[in-house]
């Protein structure tokens, strides 16, 4: 958390809209065809409108670093949050959220979370802890223990655990000496696969470490299910990350089957045929 200003989150907001399900809608523009201009709906000749405002070009190689972070963590979004469970080489027990995390891939399944250094460019607690004793679980947010999981990410000294000052429930994994949360409906117990220190081009120092973890095994509630077996996510209700200290929830969503070029190709064959005769027409 080193180099983030605080910030008063507090006073004048409105409550937490609590159990509002997120509904199934139709997608932003159901009559959309390919090769339809953005500026073809009222909705996206609006959003053009936006680029008169002009654009702000930042170049990485000489922006300052806090600015940079900031910018990309507030456009980045949302971001998928990895609670991440560890145990250091002296036994000590370690829980964080990061929001640098992914999934890789499925065969086999991979996932992958990133940690910025300390100032002196050491590893972090988290990274440490997984590179000495190659396990780990990550462990999904949801909505009811949010502000459990976000005060672990106090800047505790690295002898001190988190987990009594989370609240939160030790629950032993089958893989890894590592507990999973038990208040996640959604866990993975994972092995580390490989860890990657990241070192800036310009000035040779470590800047962050990348872990790719292999997982072993996935606890999933029951509950949050739907009937073919997959994760429901109005029912885990999981939470993302924005810019600054702000969290988001998951809102409703909207289905768009992806093209397939046997269904489409001749269609779009023709399509293309026609571009280019415009485009002959036109050089003339």
């Amino acid at each position: 958390m080193s180099g983030r200003a605080p910030v008063d989150a507090s006073g004048g907001l409105p409550a937490f809209k609590r159990d509002s399900k997120p509904e199934w809608t139709e997608n932003p523009n159901p009559t959309f065809a390919f090769g339809q201009k953005v500026s073809a709906t009222p909705e996206g000749s609006k959003w053009l409108e936006g680029e008169k405002a002009g654009w702000k070009t930042v170049d990485a190689a000489s922006e300052d670093p806090g600015k940079m972070y900031a910018l990309m963590i507030s456009g980045i979004v949302p971001r998928p949050i990895a609670f991440v469970s560890s145990i250091s080489e002296q036994g000590v027990e370690n829980l964080a959220p990061f929001s640098w995390f992914n999934q890789v891939t499925h065969y086999p399944p991979l996932i992958s979370v990133s940690f910025a250094s300390n100032a002196n460019g050491g590893s972090k607690d988290t990274p440490g802890n997984i590179k000495a004793t190659k396990g780990f679980t990550v462990n999904i947010i949801s909505e009811p223990f949010v502000e459990n999981a976000n005060f672990t990410s106090l800047d505790a000294p690295a002898d001190v655990s988190e987990w009594p000052l989370s609240g939160l429930t030790k629950e032993p994994s089958v893989h890894v000496k590592a507990a999973r949360v038990k208040e996640s409906a959604f866990s993975m117990e994972c092995e580390l696969y490989q860890a990657i220190d990241i070192i800036h081009p310009s000035t040779n120092k470590h800047t962050a470490t990348m872990i790719l973890g292999l997982v072993k095994c996935i606890h999933v509630r029951n509950d949050v299910l739907n009937e073919r077996g997959v994760v429901d996510y109005t029912k885990l209700k999981p939470v993302g990350r924005m810019g600054d200290i702000t969290y988001t929830c998951v809102g409703d969503g909207f289905r768009i089957p992806r093209p397939a070029w046997k269904l489409e190709g001749e269609k779009i064959t023709e399509f293309l045929k026609g571009l280019e005769n415009s485009k002959d027409s036109s050089a003339l």
